[in-house]
């Protein structure tokens, strides 16, 4: 199933309510009986079965140009973004060497374990939502990636395991305000205002179910920008998978249903890398195989739409 979180506007402004893409995403089917595409992630497979069965039975179908998606989530009950690439690293910590006059290397813990940080859940948008300029950065950026929802708690889980507490996966623009974060991280923090400004954290178009996307370590994945192709990947270059990054957070943590950890950057999926960045009016498209498009565009306070 292909489960989004979806707003209409007939009569008057009506709250987000959870659905199903249909027709190959041209209609959306609403889920009578549930409260949010969450709660339908906290009930498990009983609550699954349920959603499938009512998306049969749904007196609300919609086409999906009569409706605003949002984040599949709006609001996950935890982030956790990880750095899973070793390609985009490599050619990261090349480029920042490049902007500083002084070599950068992939510091010895990334192969030690797989490290993260936590994005603001505040700052999720959705598909086609407009992302606003920091006024503080000069060097925005995009970040191609993708990530799976928890959907089963657990604390100390195994790598063995850990496939079994995956619900489902979304695509994942972890936006990115370089110059500042470049400054920031020379603290030891964390990547700080880098990361953490309004809708810096887009998600979607929909959260696909374990059982339908199958393997996700095979998954295609493309970066456009105003329709010309930036970079490309694939699932399957992932140094760390999701299996290690559940395992190492789960270490005297419960994981709760809902919480998402990102992939990290795909190699050739950031401007970054190419040392090319993107300028108020641009549209950002990440496409990843079985999930769909993540489309957003970036302005600066003001501007005409």
């Amino acid at each position: 199933m292909k489960l989004v979180t979806f707003t209409i506007a007939q009569g008057g402004a009506r709250a987000p309510a959870p659905g199903v893409l249909i027709e190959g995403g041209t209609k959306v089917a609403a889920l009578p009986g549930f409260a949010s595409v969450l709660e339908i992630v906290e009930g498990g497979g009983n609550a699954l079965d349920r959603a499938q069965d009512a998306v049969k039975h749904s007196a609300m179908v919609l086409p999906i140009t009569n409706v605003t998606l949002l984040a599949p989530i709006p609001h996950p009950p935890q982030m956790r973004d990880f750095l899973c690439f070793e390609k985009h690293l490599r050619q990261a910590f090349e480029a920042v060497g490049k902007l500083r006059g002084t070599p950068a290397r992939i510091p010895e813990v990334w192969y030690q374990r797989p490290i993260f940080y936590h994005p603001s859940r505040f700052s999720v948008c959705g598909p086609e939502a407009e992302v606003p300029w920091p006024s503080y950065t000069e060097r925005l950026d995009f970040e191609l990636e993708f990530g799976c929802y928890i959907g089963r708690p657990g604390k100390d889980i195994s790598k063995q395991r850990a496939r079994e507490h995956i619900f489902g996966y979304t695509i994942f623009n972890d936006f990115s305000a370089r110059d500042e974060q470049t400054q920031e991280m020379a603290g030891q923090l964390g990547p700080g205002k880098g990361k953490d400004f309004d809708n810096a954290n887009a998600m979607g178009p929909c959260l696909v179910t374990a059982d339908e996307i199958g393997d996700p370590y095979r998954l295609e994945m493309v970066v456009r920008v105003n329709g010309e192709e930036w970079g490309r990947g694939n699932s399957r270059d992932m140094h760390w998978k999701f299996e290690d990054c559940i395992a190492h957070a789960s270490r005297s943590e419960t994981l709760h249903p809902g919480e998402f950890f990102g992939s990290g950057t795909v190699g050739n999926g950031c401007g970054l890398e190419s040392l090319r960045f993107l300028k108020p009016g641009d549209t950002v498209e990440l496409e990843v195989e079985g999930i769909g498009i993540l489309r957003n565009r970036v302005v600066r306070p003001g501007m005409a739409a």
